[in-house]
């Protein structure tokens, strides 16, 4: 019996654990650039047929409260259905903003209006929200809306 012990103790002090020291990227983002990446993330949604989840995704738009975003949404089932894409967004995300440190959180507002875009200038309103560059491109190539 203490042959036994004696043979545990032996192989706990050959049993070395490897621990990589791993520094995942944790570069600043701002909101705009957050903003951004969330967006095409949607149109590629849309673009492979995910018509649910990218209009999940620009019901409205996140916030950005350190590295956390809060997406806010208009019910219970619509969160579900977001949860489900919630890992795939996030790997998005943390690899095209360097951030690892980036978290989701999802809130539910029934009392949620969905504000959509439908005349030229709303949507170029709702880009110059996305992009204030715009705005001076507008004015510098004298552009109309």
């Amino acid at each position: 019996m203490a042959s036994i012990k004696a043979k545990k103790e032996i192989a706990e002090t050959f049993k070395t654990t490897v621990k990589e020291d791993v520094h995942l990227p944790n570069e600043p983002f701002t909101e705009t650039e957050m903003l951004e990446q969330w967006l095409k993330y949607a149109q590629r949604m849309e673009d492979k047929g995910f018509r649910i989840i990218a209009s999940l995704l620009t019901i409205n738009d996140p916030t950005l409260d350190g590295t956390t975003i809060i997406h806010e949404l208009p019910n219970e089932s619509s969160k579900i259905d977001f949860e489900k894409e919630r890992p795939e967004l996030l790997g998005y995300l943390r690899g095209k903003l360097h951030n690892h440190d980036i978290q989701i959180q999802v809130k539910v507002n029934e009392t949620l209006v969905v504000k959509k875009a439908f005349t030229n200038e709303e949507k170029y309103n709702r880009l110059v929200e996305i992009n204030p560059n715009l705005a001076l491109l507008k004015k510098m190539f004298d552009l109309d809306i």
